[in-house]
């Protein structure tokens, strides 16, 4: 793991100390067997106990339900002085089940270890090995994860441009870089200026390498580990590998060659839609849930012509035609039961079945779509929402879209599992959809795993804050032209001095413990 942490040495010693006191059988209340006790992050409004959503809820799991909500903005500062007090809910989820805190928390006794103890529950046995094992925390699950995409890179590039300069999508690197040279010196928007680019680049605002970032997936492509890798019988990080070094060409010659913005260092990420939506620049690559996102923007812009403005790619084969997919981890955090109050293994089966039920086609599409009849009906297998102008509904909507999916173990944000993909009103968006779903299947066939995800350093953990930043600073430079490659080259040893070769040593000893 390279990810900076924050460390709370106070907290954590007192997490540590009332884990330990949790597992002696001291420290907080029972559980009480007909309610089920929840911590839970929001997006908007909280629902309501007595709300249509949060009834169903307890109806179909014959709990009441007690359900904490916090806002997400501040949802890992409350999960800490949660995981510091006497006062853990039944059930929580845990976003960071890679953070300091909850690593000491869980390796203390706090939470159940939930490794060998899902099989006999038919809705929480893991769907998929990958993300089962891309969850584990230092090498246990300590939690069921909440699913995600797996895998959902990919190309998004305005269409209009593509038809207009008689392009097709692209299959490989080259493809995308003699549309991004086109859409830049072959005025795409026809207004007899040279004022396009091809590629969109954000500023990444993560301070750590291999944070998801379109230079991360083009390191892919390449051939590179995704964060780590083995070669040659051991651990290496992805920028110390020759591939590496062939993509940083490639991106460097979007650069150089103005292919991308100017001001490709400093774009806020949270401004990387407008130069797309403003005919400024035609290719993102990012996530494929963007183009849905890009359809709504140009929706608001051009109710008219909105399905014209978006097509997307997958994955991109490097020159020689090999291929290389970029995956994610699988997951968002994960739902775990506290030590502290699910004492015996009578009351952790009683809340795992709740969970199981929470989780089945029934609970699924409670949690992600609502009431079928009230909210929403089924047309053609897809969702479809009814009743809109009536007050009641939008509350239930918005308990639904802003609270309970937040619940989902294996339907939720981009998988619609056991529930409904909700439908899109326009055939380009259900093309797309259908697109999407057969691209994720077929880049998965040549995904490249991070093995280092279920394990811990403490190096890194430590020195973390320190030693991110030097990779991914002198990749910026390089790009700028502020470093040449020997010097790039020289802080990716100053890295290994500094702490770096730690952290292999120990990524790899964890790796070799839990058999990844």
């Amino acid at each position: 793991m390279t990810a900076s942490r924050r460390r709370r040495p106070a907290a954590a010693a007192l997490a540590l100390a009332l884990a330990l006191t949790a597992c002696s059988g001291g420290g907080g209340e029972a559980a009480d067997a007909n309610t089920l006790t929840l911590m839970l992050p929001l997006f908007q409004t909280a629902p309501d106990p007595q709300g249509e959503i949060h009834q169903a809820a307890e109806k179909l799991t014959g709990k009441k339900l007690q359900i904490t909500w916090v806002p997400n903005a501040d949802y890992n500062e409350k999960t800490n002085v949660t995981l510091a007090s006497d006062a853990l809910p039944d059930v929580m989820v845990i976003q960071d089940n890679k953070g300091t805190a909850f690593v000491k928390t869980a390796k203390a006794g706090a939470f159940w270890d939930l490794t060998d103890k899902l099989d006999k529950y038919p809705n929480l046995k893991p769907k998929s090995p990958q993300a089962w094992l891309n969850s584990k925390t230092d090498g246990r699950n300590y939690g069921v994860y909440r699913v995600r995409p797996l895998l959902r890179s990919a190309v998004v590039i305005r269409k209009d441009w593509l038809e207009k300069l008689d392009l097709k999508l692209p299959e490989t690197t080259d493809d995308l870089y003699e549309i991004a040279k086109a859409f830049t010196e072959r005025d795409p928007d026809g207004n007899g200026k040279k004022d396009t680019y091809g590629l969109i680049l954000p500023k990444w605002p993560a301070p750590v390498f291999s944070a998801s970032s379109p230079y991360n997936v083009i390191d892919v492509w390449f051939g590179t580990p995704n964060n780590y890798g083995v070669r040659d019988g051991r651990l290496v990080p992805e920028f110390d590998v020759p591939e590496f070094w062939e993509a940083q060409k490639y991106i460097k010659r979007f650069v150089d060659e103005g292919l991308v913005n100017p001001d490709w260092a400093t774009l806020d990420t949270g401004k990387w839609n407008d130069p797309f939506l403003q005919g400024k620049g035609g290719i993102i690559i990012d996530v494929n849930v963007r183009a849905g996102e890009l359809f709504d923007k140009f929706k608001e812009l051009d109710p008219e012509t909105y399905h014209e403005k978006v097509a997307m790619a997958g994955n991109l084969a490097r020159p020689d035609g090999q291929k290389f997919s970029y995956p994610f981890t699988g997951y968002n955090g994960i739902v775990a039961v506290s030590k502290q109050r699910v004492r015996t293994e009578e009351q952790l089966d009683d809340v795992l079945r709740t969970l199981d039920k929470l989780a089945s086609k029934e609970g699924s599409i409670l949690l992600n779509n609502g009431i079928e009849g009230r909210n929403f009906k089924v047309e053609d297998g897809f969702a479809v929402k009814i009743n809109e102008s009536d007050p009641a509904v939008k509350v239930i909507n918005n308990d639904v879209q802003f609270g309970f999916i937040q619940l989902g173990m294996t339907s939720s944000v981009g998988v619609a599992g056991d529930a409904y993909e909700w439908m899109r009103p326009s055939q380009a968006e259900r093309d797309w959809l259908k697109q999407r779903d057969e691209l994720m299947e077929l880049d998965l066939r040549t995904a490249v795993h991070d093995p280092s995800l279920p394990v811990i350093s403490q190096t890194a953990v430590d020195q973390g804050a320190t030693l991110n930043p030097i990779p991914t600073d002198a990749r910026i430079k390089y790009l700028a032209g502020d470093l040449t490659e020997e010097q790039f080259k020289a802080e990716i040893k100053r890295w290994y001095d500094s702490g770096g070769t730690r952290i292999l040593a120990e990524l790899q000893a964890g790796i070799s413990k839990v058999g990844g």
